[in-house]
């Protein structure tokens, strides 16, 4: 009787186990993803070190919207991933002068970006339907739309709405 116990305890130990590694898996290919921030090209919202999570079922429900931070797959190389701001939708025209992003002809504010920060002027280029503009909020060190072009949404991951490492810049991502 003392065997047949013991195989119950090693038997429920398994079936968590494997439970939880199941729950993990599914959380990790489908809800949630944990990216790192390897340079400065989000500065001053996202720092080089910066650790973040991304939800991945954003974007099931809703589509993307102008200010979101959104990790993607890198056009050139899609094995690399990238993390960039949508700064314009499909059907819209973007272009920047004199510092200032213009959406449709309209200066668009944005308090994300370094004041004083000076880089070159762009456009003015129609998004295609199905495709995003994004720029990095550090606009002078930034490897963005401006660079290799429009992003098709398909090569969205997620949206990213967490900071959780380093503890003292734990907080949401705006």
């Amino acid at each position: 009787m003392g065997t047949g116990r013991r195989r119950g305890v090693f038997g429920d130990l398994f079936e968590s186990l494997l439970v939880a590694v199941i729950l993990a898996l599914v959380i990790r290919f489908f809800i949630f993803q944990p990216f790192y921030i390897p340079s400065g090209s989000m500065e001053p919202t996202l720092l080089t070190g910066d650790r973040i999570i991304v939800s991945k079922f954003s974007y099931y429900f809703s589509e993307p919207e102008r200010g979101d931070v959104v990790v993607f797959k890198y056009p050139r190389d899609p094995k690399r991933a990238f993390v960039k701001r949508v700064v314009a939708l499909g059907g819209e025209t973007v272009a920047i002068a004199d510092n200032q992003l213009y959406i449709d002809g309209v200066p668009v504010p944005e308090a994300y970006v370094p004041e004083g920060m000076a880089y070159p002027d762009f456009g003015p280029v129609r998004v295609p339907e199905g495709k995003l503009f994004v720029l990095g909020d550090n606009r002078a060190n930034s490897d963005d739309s401006r660079v290799w072009g429009f992003l098709d949404e398909d090569l969205l991951i997620g949206k990213a709405v967490a900071v959780y490492w380093p503890v003292g810049r734990i907080g949401g991502v705006e």
